[in-house]
């Protein structure tokens, strides 16, 4: 069993920036794809991006892609997602995961789930 907690969401104005973390219990990420998605209101959840702990290879959506990066703290086991020249349209919650098997972008692919962080990207 993995127990998800992300944290680093908050109220930042457009063209700012944030960075999210994901932290993991009960295992390490070592046999995981981490991935991110997210949430806006009467919307779809999306994928945003995802590394493989094993290789430290990320994958990115077209959600945020180039406004993004995805990387891994080894020393942390936390997996950090750090957005860049934030939109209103980046309004969501978002949301870690973590899958063993499985399309990266696919939210079925992942078993484990983080209760969600709050983004608000300001005009």
């Amino acid at each position: 069993q993995v127990q998800l907690v992300e944290s680093g969401g908050g109220l930042v104005q457009a063209g700012g920036s944030l960075r999210l973390s994901c932290a993991a219990s009960g295992r390490t990420f070592s046999e995981y794809v981490v991935g991110w998605f997210r949430q806006a209101p009467g919307q779809e959840r999306e994928f945003v991006g995802a590394i493989r702990w094993s290789s430290d290879s990320p994958f990115y959506g077209d959600s945020a892609k180039g406004r993004c990066t995805v990387s891994r703290d080894t020393a942390k086991n936390t997996v950090n997602l750090h957005l860049y020249s934030l939109k209103p349209e980046d309004t969501a919650v978002y949301y870690c995961a973590a899958s063993e098997y499985g399309p990266i972008t696919v939210q079925n692919s992942y078993k484990y789930w983080g209760q969600g962080t709050q983004v608000t990207v300001s005009s």
